[in-house]
């Protein structure tokens, strides 16, 4: 017995030995992963791979994205700048078109000796934007993010619309394209979709490192399950009953919430079969949450394989990893789907991180950490000075918190969302405590009186059925004081307005 447990140990111990002074670097960027993971304690999640990625670090269970839509989100990854203070809230817009020079997380370490890789999705590909080649010692290895095996799920093997938006093909005319499936179930390999490309890809350059002991790899794997639409090996949809997934237990607004607040479908309208306007029947409704689910433990799987090649390689204890989640994802709750609003299920993220000799393993946190926290971090657990720019800096190192899950950085967590009020654009910013959300919904720089409030206590009401912002005026005031030390979020930055014509 003792014989056995023996390996285990010595695995175990290897874990916590200290990082090497120039560590290889894995950040894992998973597209549309909220925390529906076993180790944040989802009964219905199958993902033994991040459950064990989590035991070998430490697990932020209050960690939220600075704005729930996949573009923004990832600039504030890597430039660790919030979209309030880059002015960019839209998929279209390059980060480098509103700050040119702008240092990217994997370009500060290429300039520090890193040889810096892109397997999959890391910075947004599509609706007219592109990946940053300033970042990348090799130019990115690219991957669909939507693809289909099946030409009848591609309208007879058209050009759909998710797929036009996603390749920069047809952009001034995706509603006359035909739409594909929201689902694929098809018996076939893993690596016939892309996330097992991507950890094929991931593999190899582990393996490349490996000979290249005095050059460190900062490695980033974009995953892009479980992004829509839900396309996973029949084995994965296998893995879980259909009948087992809740309906969800509020399909309204909250109560007394402004209307323009939330949403409804959201992009689900550019799949086929679902309707136009809600409602879904509750078979659709079950099949997307099952695909969801299959697809979660389809990229589990890969990143399994990436890290059994870590492990084998020998490389687990001189290589600081990061699980990072873009934003959340509504199904169904409050009769929303998929992200883009300011709540809860739309903005809390899974964040993990393994720094071996500094997070002790399988430990957790509340302390409330926000996307632009991870860049600061990585360079402070690498040895690096900290980054100064140009950008706005606007995370905080959480290496204190890794130390010590009680200590605290911040007592609070910020994101932001811009809506339409009465047909005039207004900001959504937030402020997420360990107890409470504050939204404040007005024009940037407009007086505090024109704003719009939302409230929600998440220690009495965790659903957020009702705005408490009328009922509790000094949590109100105490919240928007914190708020006020924050600056008022950027002009939308619109680099493609057509200027005047000129009368010569």
């Amino acid at each position: 017995m003792l014989r056995c447990l023996f390996p285990l140990l010595v695995a175990a111990l290897s874990l916590q030995a200290a990082l090497p002074e120039r560590p290889h670097v894995l950040l894992i960027c998973v597209d549309d992963l909220k925390p529906a993971i076993g180790c944040y304690g989802d009964p219905l999640a199958k993902t033994p791979n991040l459950d064990r990625l989590a035991a070998r670090g430490m697990r932020f269970d209050l960690a939220y994205c600075n704005q729930a839509v996949c573009a923004p989100s990832r600039n504030n990854l890597l430039l660790g700048s919030r979209s309030t203070s880059l002015g960019i809230y839209n998929l279209s817009d390059n980060f480098r078109k509103a700050v040119p020079n702008a240092v990217t997380m994997p370009q500060y370490f290429q300039k520090h000796g890193w040889r810096t890789e892109a397997i999959g999705k890391i910075l947004h590909t599509g609706h007219g934007n592109n990946d940053d080649d300033a970042s990348w010692s090799v130019p990115a290895i690219k991957e669909k993010v939507v693809e289909y095996l099946d030409p009848a799920n591609s309208a007879n093997g058209q050009l759909t619309r998710e797929e036009a938006f996603f390749t920069n093909q047809e952009l001034g005319r995706i509603r006359e394209l035909p739409r594909g499936a929201a689902w694929e179930n098809t018996d076939v390999a893993d690596n016939a979709y892309a996330d097992g490309r991507i950890a094929d890809a991931g593999i190899l350059r582990l393996r490349a490192a490996k000979e290249k002991p005095g050059e460190p790899l900062f490695l980033a794997l974009g995953f892009v399950k479980p992004h829509l639409p839900f396309t996973a090996p029949k084995k994965y949809w296998d893995r879980h009953d259909r009948a087992a997934f809740p309906l969800p237990k509020r399909t309204m607004p909250p109560d007394d919430a402004p209307a323009y607040a939330g949403k409804t479908l959201g992009e689900l309208n550019n799949y086929d079969p679902v309707p136009q306007e809600p409602p879904l029947t509750e078979e659709m409704q079950r099949t997307l949450m099952h695909g969801y689910y299959a697809s979660v433990s389809f990229m589990d799987a890969q990143l399994g394989r990436v890290l059994d090649e870590l492990d084998a390689l020998g490389l687990a204890e001189q290589t600081l990893i990061v699980l990072w989640g873009d934003h959340g994802w509504h199904l169904g709750d409050h009769g929303m789907w998929t992200k883009h609003t300011n709540y809860e299920q739309a903005n809390r993220i899974p964040l993990i991180f393994v720094a071996p000799g500094v997070a002790k393993g399988g430990s957790s946190t509340l302390q409330p950490a926000e996307t632009v926290d991870v860049l600061p971090t990585l360079v402070e657990l690498a040895g690096l000075p900290p980054l100064k720019g140009p950008q706005s800096m606007d995370g905080i190192s959480l290496v204190p918190v890794l130390k010590d899950p009680a200590a605290r950085v911040r007592d609070h967590a910020t994101h932001a969302f811009p809506r339409q009020r009465q047909g005039q654009p207004v900001m959504g910013r937030a402020i997420r405590t360990e107890r409470y959300r504050l939204v404040e919904w007005k024009k940037p720089g407009a007086p505090d009186e024109t704003a719009d409030l939302e409230l929600y206590d998440y220690q009495e009401d965790p659903l957020e059925t009702r705005n408490l912002a009328a009922a509790q005026p000094e949590v109100v005031a105490r919240l928007r004081a914190i708020l006020k030390k924050h600056p008022e979020a950027a002009a939308s930055f619109a680099p493609n307005k057509k200027k005047k014509k000129s009368k010569n």
